[in-house]
């Protein structure tokens, strides 16, 4: 969707001026604030094609103040601002508002194919707060790219193999006394977390008494002492024996795993999350090694004297991708996985939404995949986000005081609930209340944790993500079931309003095109949002459309306005907006209730 001023005043520009490009040179922004207009042409953008910015502000000021759908045009220097007359304004945004999320679709020449990783849980304990924000970001990110028109695969690999479910597995034995979901009426990953927390608390006691008979071990490290307890041996044997195949060990792997995959599939629904593929650790940590050898033999790869086999990435430092006893390490996995799903996806562009503790594990894995020869390699992204901190400090699953992911959606949806049913005038249906508290609560958590930047590390409060006023989303999904309300009173008096015969030069006032400029953005930020691989974008925008349309809520009454014709207008500007905010919160994969 663009503005047809602008198509014909780049038509204008080419003939003008030979060297002026086929099309996009010229792009309308929003005129600064204090200054008259509906949008600003920034012309030192064209000004290498036109001669000089000046030159080229001039050369555009001197069309448009001709054109039929131009009302005023003011040049700043190189900057034009421009004023539309009201019919043509609505009639390149509101007016048209199926074209205008059209054009939030990329020309398929632009669409791509990309793998999106995220989530990542381990099978030793239930997802928390931190796990909420990888997976909003993961999915609320797919979910824009296939907006804009890219294929997406969204992919999930969860760690289910090591010393940490082994921990979760000793304490099961010894202090399960054969207990299930089923038995404790708990949720899989909640009850195999518990025994994650009861371990710790054990091996943190069994260390404290060795430290008191041991005097020397006092200034020890807890980690350096594992192998001293008889928990900690019995954890790495295990380990050991798992590695082997041992039937028993295995069989307990097995069940416990699939009590918190059961757990995880009611958090991911919860979430609106479905993976089309999701990898297990245990069938992916031995890829890698044929990989190593395979560079090692070419130069990539170098041996140490003790064996152990490095890359040296120069300013990145030297990374070991196998360890002297031939062993993997964690990045030899990462280069077999990030191969296995190059292979069964074939990707143009493959993304990890991972903490940004793990920056430059990324970049030494991207640069060995590129010095490794693969010619995809130049399109890989680590998506870095920072940490969810608590008002007490930061989670801590070991000590289980971690913000529970089940445990958090019910909180958001009780809060939301509660305030719906304050608002409500009339009695409504517990059941549809409950859905209301559902949608706004988790809308509210979800747009609270896409409104910062991914690099952001923020503080989390329930209560301030769900106010009715401020930048949340419950004020965004607030304007979008204002306008159903309108709709209803519209519809119970018989007021008919049909776009295409709406008489669109009757919305002149301030706010009217204000309302218009804001909503004709939509195309671009998508796109932008996109291309930047940041929802936050997008966010901010709904935001300040939500807010444009309160601003012409109040200064302009819509069922009350002067005249039928009036009403109309306006029925159908508030149509759009409302259309739009529940595009844009869908793509970020938000939902919006009738009313709250």
């Amino acid at each position: 969707m663009s503005y047809k001023f602008i198509e014909d005043l780049e038509r204008f520009l080419r003939g003008k001026f030979e060297k002026y490009p086929a099309a996009g040179a010229l792009v309308p922004e929003r005129c600064p604030a204090g200054m008259a207009g509906d949008f600003a042409l920034n012309c030192f953008r064209i000004g290498r094609y036109c001669g000089n910015p000046v030159a080229a502000a001039q050369a555009v000021a001197e069309f448009l103040r001709s054109h039929a759908d131009v009302a005023e045009v003011e040049v700043i220097k190189a900057f034009v601002n421009v004023t539309l007359k009201a019919a043509a304004l609505h009639r390149d945004s509101v007016a048209a508002v199926d074209a205008l999320l059209e054009a939030g679709r990329l020309p398929e020449s632009e669409r791509r194919r990309i793998l999106i990783e995220y989530s990542a849980p381990n099978t030793n304990k239930p997802q928390h707060l931190g796990h909420v924000r990888n997976n909003t970001l993961g999915m609320s990110l797919a979910s824009l790219l296939k907006r804009v028109g890219h294929d997406v695969i969204e992919i999930n690999l969860v760690n289910d193999r090591g010393i940490h479910i082994c921990k979760s597995m000793i304490a099961y034995q010894r202090f399960g006394h054969g207990c299930t979901p089923e038995s404790t009426g708990m949720k899989g990953d909640h009850l195999v977390g518990k025994f994650y927390v009861e371990y710790n608390k054990a091996l943190s006691e069994e260390i404290r008494a060795l430290k008191e008979a041991r005097p020397e071990l006092a200034d020890r490290d807890s980690e350096e002492l594992f192998l001293e307890t008889e928990l900690g041996r019995a954890t790495q044997k295990m380990l050991q024996e798992w590695e082997a195949g041992n039937p028993e060990v295995r069989a307990l792997w097995k069940m416990m795993n699939s009590w918190v995959f059961a757990g995880f599939a009611q958090t991911y629904e919860r979430m609106g999350i479905h993976f089309d593929h999701t990898y297990l650790e245990s069938e992916t940590y031995l890829l890698g090694k044929d990989i190593v050898a395979a560079g090692l033999e070419k130069g990539v790869f170098a041996k140490r004297e003790d064996g152990a086999v490095f890359c040296d990435l120069g300013k990145l430092g030297k990374k070991v991708v196998l360890r002297s006893d031939g062993t993997s390490v964690y990045i030899t996995q990462d280069i077999g996985t990030t191969l296995r799903k190059y292979e069964d996806y074939h990707p143009e562009s493959m993304v990890w939404v991972v903490g940004d503790e793990q920056n430059l594990h990324f970049q030494m894995l991207f640069e060995i995949m590129r010095r490794l020869g693969y010619p995809w390699a130049a399109d890989l992204y680590h998506l870095s986000y920072g940490m969810v901190n608590l008002p007490t400090g930061k989670m801590k699953s070991r000590e289980g005081t971690v913000v529970d992911a089940d445990d958090l959606f019910d909180e958001m949806a009780q809060l939301a609930t509660d305030a719906c049913r304050e608002r409500a005038v009339d009695g409504i249906d517990p059941e549809e209340l409950a859905q209301r508290g559902e949608i706004i609560g988790l809308g509210a958590l979800k747009f609270m944790l896409l409104k910062f930047n991914p690099k952001t590390t923020i503080m989390f409060d329930p209560a301030a993500s769900l106010k009715f006023e401020g930048d949340t989303g419950p004020y965004v999904q607030y304007a979008a079931a204002r306008i159903n309300s309108i709709e209803r009173k519209a519809a119970e008096r018989g007021i008919n309003f049909e776009a295409a015969s709406v008489n669109w030069a009757l919305l002149s006032h301030e706010a009217e095109k204000a309302l218009a400029v804001t909503a004709g953005f939509y195309p671009a930020v998508l796109k932008l949002a996109a291309e930047r691989r940041d929802c936050s974008g997008l966010a901010e925008y709904l935001l300040d459309l939500a807010k444009a349309f309160n601003r012409f809520y109040r200064e302009c009454p819509v069922l009350t306005a002067e005249t039928p014709e009036l009403v109309a207008a306006r029925l159908a500007m508030a149509d759009a907006v409302r259309t739009i905010i529940t595009d844009g919160l869908g793509t970020l994969t938000i939902g919006v209730p009738q009313a709250m």
